[in-house]
């Protein structure tokens, strides 16, 4: 399967798998950015659109590489493309590190898009729900 993505500046990086066998494609920064300890956020461009397939979503996840080392991650993970949109993938950063500033530099990888596959469901209201043995018990709770 193609992936179509359209460059929209001339720091635009096609993503890539770092190895042949990764799901997901690294998508890498268009612009630099700084991110302030203990919460710091910057939306980082990658002057990149892309062309989801029907019947599919794009998921933008976090590198456990820059998490594991700086503290940095998602601020929404995961990202979510719908097959809809086609203006530029902006990756929302979170520097979860509680001392150390993190810089972004153009060309740096700094999240993965994963393709998925996903099920059209129409939201259908009734007056009950199929017994199950979880039942209502909530979050946190087996």
């Amino acid at each position: 399967m193609e992936l179509r993505f359209k460059r929209l500046g001339e720091g635009a990086r096609l993503p890539a798998r770092a190895n042949p066998d990764d799901a997901g494609l690294d998508l890498h920064a268009a612009e630099a950015a700084t991110l302030e300890p203990g919460g710091g956020r910057a939306a980082v461009g990658t002057q990149l659109a892309v062309e989801i397939p029907p019947g599919h979503t794009g998921l933008v996840l976090p590198r456990s590489g820059l998490a594991a080392r700086h503290g940095i991650g998602l601020a929404n993970a995961p990202g979510l493309i719908d097959p809809g949109y086609r203006g530029e993938i902006r990756v929302l950063l979170l520097n979860s590190d509680p001392r150390e500033r993190f810089e972004v530099q153009p060309g740096d990888r700094i999240a993965q898009l994963l393709l998925v596959p996903f099920i059209e469901a129409e939201p259908l209201a009734v007056a009950e729900l199929s017994e199950t043995t979880r039942g209502e018990g909530g979050f946190g709770s087996s």
